[in-house]
């Protein structure tokens, strides 16, 4: 087969991928949920294999106590959560009046003075600005409780990802073999090399990036409702489940304890401290003890790269894209990088003065 048409071949091959993705994106959430389950616990079944057990047993062994996980949390920890999301939804008005009353109380000078070297002639409505803020705040977290109703409303998710993991997790190392297999023998050997480098970035990403975010999550939390903060445990386990964000968990975290704790503290700047330093020993575990252990450094995702995959994504597929961004996004750096190493061999990079090059090289 001539490179033309093994080229036409795999980029009609992705065409269809990204079709069939895009078709069927209402549906696939158990399937991409349940795939997602089983990358992540096919380690320990190998584990468990290694120690006498067999690969049903390990298989059965670990969903049995990921469910039991799984249901504690549901029937304990988010009551307590919708509760405080309620409670949080309508606490958001009498909190944006506050904090206007509170700026307009110990600033309004500076604003004032703020506002005529702007050049304005009429005085901003810090009131109406802190009131679109919290609205778009709120807007905000009602979305994301409506889409976790609908999720958790979805007889498929809570049936069918244990099943398609189950399966998964069974069968892993033979899909595997059985895809090696189906590799072109020209080219098995990069293949199974970029493969290799994927498996690495991906899994080293994913899931650290899971413990990390359950670790920061915990921390928090517990460290938000030692100070007395309301809504603590809300907030606190908010930033740390969106800390896979880049900079986006602790910055959204940071800014609702700042203005809840402005509201219920001033002036007792020892407690606004207090939620401030939370936040600051979380951001310093985050970047000198969690990122190095968990994430190392060489996974390879740039930040920036990173947030825009999981947007990207995000507004194409939904919570689908938002599972499948990550991977996606490792997936193509590691190509990439692949690319280059090939064009800076290549005589494209090189050009005619290469073995001249190399020869003063050399010298």
């Amino acid at each position: 087969m001539s490179t033309n048409k093994q080229l036409f071949f795999w980029l009609l091959s992705f065409a269809v991928f990204v079709l069939f993705l895009m078709v069927f994106q209402s549906i696939l959430l158990p399937f991409v949920a349940g795939m997602a389950l089983a990358y992540l616990l096919d380690p320990i079944a190998d584990y468990l294999e290694t120690h006498g057990f067999g690969r049903i047993w390990a298989t059965v062994t670990i969903l049995l106590i990921f469910l039991i996980l799984f249901i504690a949390v549901l029937f304990i920890l988010v009551p307590i959560l919708a509760k405080q999301l309620i409670s949080f939804l309508d606490y958001i008005p009498e909190l944006a009046t506050n904090l206007e009353a509170l700026l307009r109380k110990n600033l309004g000078p500076q604003l004032d003075r703020l506002n005529s070297l702007s050049g304005q002639t009429s005085k901003i409505d810090w009131g109406s600005f802190v009131g679109q803020a919290a609205n778009f705040v709120g807007g905000l977290l009602s979305s994301i409780w409506s889409g976790g109703q609908a999720l958790i409303s979805i007889i498929g998710l809570a049936v069918v990802t244990p099943v398609v993991a189950f399966y998964l997790l069974l069968d892993w190392d033979s899909m595997i073999d059985r895809i090696d297999s189906w590799l072109p023998r020209d080219y098995k050997n990069t293949i199974r090399t970029l493969a290799a480098d994927m498996n690495r970035v991906v899994a080293g990403f994913v899931r650290g990036q899971v413990l990390m975010c359950l670790i920061l999550g915990t921390f928090y939390a517990l460290g938000l409702l030692v100070v007395g903060l309301k809504f603590g445990l809300l907030i606190g386990l908010t930033a740390g489940l969106v800390s896979f964000i880049p900079f986006v968990g602790a910055i959204v975290g940071f800014s609702l304890s700042i203005g809840v704790a402005l509201v219920q503290f001033w002036p007792d700047f020892f407690m606004i401290g207090a939620v401030f330093a939370v936040f600051a020993i979380g951001q310093f575990l985050e970047g000198n003890v969690l990122q190095p252990k968990l994430l190392g450094g060489s996974v390879g995702l740039h930040p920036v790269w990173l947030m825009f995959a999981l947007f990207a994504f995000g507004s194409l597929m939904g919570f689908v894209g938002m599972l499948i961004a990550i991977p996606a996004a490792a997936v193509v750096g590691v190509l990439a990088r692949f690319a280059l190493r090939q064009y800076l061999a290549s005589s494209l990079y090189a050009g005619h003065n290469n073995n001249t090059n190399k020869t003063e090289g050399l010298e």
